[in-house]
Order: C-alpha cells, then structure tokens, then sequence
C-alpha cells in the first residue's frame, strides 16, 4: 500500500459558498501505510480508548501523546471525524442559544477560547507532528505570529448565529497580551469581525493555572454586569472553574493538555 495523504479542508460558512482550502499544499501531513482512522498498531494501547480517555477528562496532567498514536491524532485531526466531532458540539450550543430570552441591555455573552476553539492550528502541527514531541513554545509562537491560523469552520458558524440573535462574543485566551495585534488580525482575517472583549494573559498572570486564570477573568465579566450565557473551549481548563456560564461546551482536542 502506498503512502496516504490527508488534507484538512474547510468549507465556507455562508450557506451555499463553494469549499476552500484553508492549509496550503506544502503543509499537507504525510503518514505512513497502515495508520488510517481505527487504526490500532500499538500493543496494548488503543489510541481510540485514548482519546476518548483525554475528552472526558479522565487522563489528566499529560505532556505528550503517546509515540504509537501520533499517527492516528493526526489523522484524527485532518480528516472527517475531527470536524463531525466538532460540529456535534457546536450544534448543541446553538440549540441553547437558541432557547435563551436574549435581554435588550446587551448584556449576554457568550466566550470563547482562541487556539483549537475559533482558530485552528492544524497547519502549524500538519508540519510539526500532532504531540509525541515535547512543545515548542519558540516555534508556536512563530507560528502565531504569521497570523494564519484558519477559523474552525463550526465555530465560526456558531459566532455568526450567536451575533445574529444578539448575543456578543468575548474572546478569552491564554495568548499574551503581546501577542494583541496578530491575534485580533488573524481573527478578522478568518471572519470573527466583531467582539465584545478581547481578553489576553497579563504579565501579572504568571504562573497561575488555567483554570485560575480564565475563572478570574470571567469573574472581572460577571463583575461588570454581565451575563455568560454560553461558554465553548477546546481544553477543560477553559470551562470548569467559577463562573463558567450558563453552559458549557468542550471541542475536541487531543493534541495536548493545559492544565
């Protein structure tokens, strides 16, 4: 069996907008025979299992995917499952949003995360490995600041379908705030045009956890009067804590953990 190629492709959110690629030809993953969706070949470990273990938050505190299941994160990641998996979740927040009484004082927000929740990285893995290797904050960050990150296409839809029925969106990142400008360029750039708060980590923030970081800020929102109706991020850490939001909503991420 000859070499398999797997190209993640986006499609346009406005109804009937033709396909369009969203990582360029050169950052296509390459991967070995063998290693398609379902496909186990370490023994003793199924890389599904696995995953499935990491999404529910039943494997915590881990640095790295395991060498045998690269293979099939990244597959995971560039093919269709990932994206099915994906929509799964954002349809189920907009059937929220949509049973929610919208107040008039524009007030209600829903946040979001930024790194594998509105934009997607994928392109920056496709061509560094989908994490058996330690992370590289230097190359990451090289990355970031490149500015083209793609949308997560069903996060861009469910942003669109939270603005048109009045709900406004908060961006809530552990970006620093250095990282500002490209990061509200790259929004933009993708079609996140419009937000309440664009929220980064402080310098002050330092050494905190997640989990502490992102409850403090939902905290400053709750503070100022308003009401976090719905909250959507790709790590746990985004979600738990105080002050979540009327519910909360967890996108797939295998790749790593942020504790």
């Amino acid at each position: 069996m000859g070499l398999l190629f797997f190209l993640f492709l986006a499609t346009t959110i406005s109804d009937g907008s033709p396909a369009k690629e969203t990582i360029p030809g050169d950052k296509v993953l390459l991967l070995g025979p063998g290693t398609g969706p379902g496909v186990d070949r370490a023994p003793g470990l199924s890389c599904l299992s696995w995953r499935l273990a990491v999404e529910t938050n039943n494997i915590i505190d881990w640095n790295t995917v395991p060498g045998q299941c690269e293979d099939y994160i990244g597959y995971y990641m560039l093919g269709q499952q990932y994206r099915k998996d994906s929509a799964m979740v954002t349809n189920q927040a907009l059937l929220h949003a949509q049973s929610l009484t919208v107040g008039r004082d524009g007030k209600d927000v829903w946040v979001f995360d930024i790194d594998e929740t509105s934009l997607s990285n994928s392109p920056y893995y496709a061509s560094q490995g989908f994490g058996a290797e330690p992370y590289d904050a230097t190359s990451f960050n090289k990355w970031v600041l490149e500015a083209k990150a793609p949308a997560l296409p069903e996060s861009l839809k469910l942003y669109q379908k939270l603005l048109s029925l009045g709900i406004k969106v908060v961006f809530l990142t552990g970006r620093p705030e250095d990282q500002r400008n490209v990061t509200s360029s790259n929004l933009r750039l993708v079609g996140y045009h419009t937000w309440e708060k664009l929220i980064l980590k402080q310098t002050s923030y330092s050494g905190e956890t997640a989990v502490a970081y992102k409850s403090s800020e939902r905290g400053k929102l709750v503070k100022s009067g308003y009401r976090i109706v719905g909250n959507i991020g790709d790590q746990w850490s985004d979600l738990l804590g105080t002050n979540p939001g009327n519910r909360t909503f967890k996108l797939p991420d295998p790749m790593y953990y942020i504790g």
